[in-house]
């Protein structure tokens, strides 16, 4: 195979391969838009203001606090925000109304109680905190779900700027390989061939 043969045939699979990238990008700019636009209209629904002063200055745990102090009093539209609230915020709150326990081994222990005991002030106690760890848990997986969706949302779009940039080298190396195609053509054409 002759170089300007080999220089085409790279240069159009560099070709096929940029515009690859280049609908890979769009479709990735498109899907990275679109749950960005999801997550920020259901957490936005939902009306949550993050905590602030007091609600903030009150919590035990010296991380919990410096995670929330950026979003003190912002309405809660974010995948960063949601994760904050609910790993810094209503698990804290969860932790210290029921000791560092979960919600299946207060559960546990309510289950275990016979009826009399569910019925006592303690037990109607133990059956508010169980409801009250569900609630937290529910909650907290709802926004941990936003907050999965929206890093997606993110990577899909860092995916499409890699697709870009790709795209753009391929396109040029393309250009190239077909341009030193045809300067070997030109050469061939216009070089005299020597007679024996």
């Amino acid at each position: 195979m002759d170089r300007k043969t080999l220089d085409k045939l790279i240069s159009s699979t560099g070709a096929v391969l940029a515009v690859v990238l280049l609908i890979g990008g769009v479709l990735l700019t498109w899907a990275g838009g679109f749950v960005n636009a999801q997550v920020s209209n259901q957490l936005t629904a939902q009306r949550i203001t993050m905590p602030a002063g007091d609600a903030i200055a009150k919590l035990e745990n010296e991380a919990d606090r410096k995670a929330l102090e950026p979003f003190a009093g912002q309405p809660l539209e974010g995948p960063r925000q949601a994760q904050a609230f609910a790993d810094h915020y209503i698990l804290a709150h969860m932790n210290a109304s029921s000791g560092g326990r979960t919600y299946e081994e207060v559960s546990g222990e309510y289950t275990k109680l016979s009826d009399e005991e569910k019925a006592s002030e303690d037990g109607q106690a133990l059956g508010a905190l169980r409801q009250t760890l569900f609630m937290g848990n529910t909650l907290r997986g709802t926004l941990l779900t936003a907050y999965a969706f929206g890093t997606i949302g993110e990577i899909a779009f860092i995916a499409a700027g890699v697709a870009y940039a790709g795209a753009v080298g391929l396109g040029v190396l393309s250009f190239l390989g077909f341009r030193h195609a045809k300067r070997i053509q030109s050469v061939a054409q216009t070089t005299p061939v020597a007679v024996a």
